[in-house]
């Protein structure tokens, strides 16, 4: 029996959050599972727009930036041979996650960090962090920084055949594709 039958990966569509879609689709792969990838319109980051701005124009760009985003996952998944479906949601990504992962049946949320720390953490929040504290489904995260952090983490998982995760939940991949020491949170 497969440790995982269904992952929910969220993407920003960054090209450091690829990182997390990466190792989301190779535990798919290894594990026979299918994937669900969303991408969330986070509606109240625009709500204090100027008046003479208009929420159908900024909330089509948005929707045409998930829409991009989640082609890349599948572009992503063609490559491993692994099942993807795909939605764009609106809400807090927080909640959003939470409550797709619960919904759709998801045994694993993957997800990436941007390893904020200090006054940023405080300041701004972490999703990656209200994830893990409130999600039933186990979370996996998978560290990700700036370009060069995450070229330097791809490259030396590569080379030790293990993705690099740290954080809350983190756990590895094994050189034969298995997960260890991946924390269940809830």
């Amino acid at each position: 029996m497969p440790l995982y039958d269904r992952i929910l990966v969220p993407t920003d569509g960054s090209s450091e959050g690829e990182l997390a879609v990466c190792h989301a689709l190779d535990l798919a792969a290894v594990h026979g599972a299918s994937v669900r990838a969303i991408y969330v319109v986070d509606t109240a980051r625009y709500a204090g727009m100027p008046m003479e701005t208009t929420w159908e124009g900024v909330g089509d760009l948005l929707y045409d930036d998930g829409e991009a985003a989640l082609e890349t996952v599948e572009e992503l998944a063609a490559d491993r041979g692994v099942d993807v479906e795909t939605a764009v949601v609106e809400g807090s990504p927080s909640r959003e996650i939470i409550t797709h992962a619960e919904e759709t049946g998801c045994d694993l949320v993957v997800m990436g960090t941007h390893g904020r720390g200090g006054i940023d953490r405080l300041l701004l929040g972490s999703v990656a962090e209200k994830v893990v504290r409130g999600s039933s489904v186990p979370v996996l995260t998978v560290r990700i920084g700036d370009e060069e952090e995450a070229a330097s983490a791809a490259e030396s998982a590569s080379a030790s055949g293990s993705a690099t995760t740290g954080e809350t939940g983190a756990g590895g991949t094994d050189a034969d594709g298995s997960v260890s020491d991946a924390t269940e949170t809830g």
